[in-house]
């Protein structure tokens, strides 16, 4: 193996490892119900389709949309399974979730997916776009099989 072959080697885990990272600070800042935090995440334009509502494009929209989803919510996320594709200073990825929360006095469960696209902005990952496709989101109670 070459000096540059290993290189390019340590340049892709270490950009994988960033977008990991990436999606966890962003499942901490839900949990933390940061606005803030969150839309540092994203690029400047950024966008986010919750599947609720149109999509929600630009920081300013997200910080008013993250207040708004989580108002009460008690959004508790666990993501996993990252799967991750490099092309350069962009990437695309799935990063699956189980969701736990508190509506209306119920305990609630969900799972589903992120279909993320990624940008390096100033040496940094970000989200340019994240889609969240929900499996089930059901009072715990009632359960998802039906």
């Amino acid at each position: 193996m070459t000096d540059q072959q290993l290189k390019q080697i340590v340049r892709e885990l270490a950009d994988k490892e960033a977008i990991r990272e990436l999606a966890h600070r962003y499942a901490d800042a839900v949990w933390r119900e940061d606005a803030d935090a969150v839309v540092q995440l994203f690029t400047e334009d950024g966008q986010m389709d919750t599947s609720l509502e149109d999509p929600i494009k630009g920081r300013d929209a997200l910080h008013a949309a993250f207040l708004r989803l989580i108002d009460g919510a008690d959004l508790q996320p666990f993501v996993h399974n990252h799967i991750i594709d490099l092309d350069g200073e962009r990437a695309k990825g799935v990063c699956y979730i189980d969701l736990r929360s508190v509506q209306d006095g119920k305990s609630m469960m969900g799972s589903g997916y992120y279909e993320d696209r990624y940008v390096r902005v100033e040496g940094e990952w970000k989200f340019a776009s994240r889609q969240l496709h929900l499996r089930h989101f059901v009072p715990l109670r009632d359960g998802w099989a039906g």
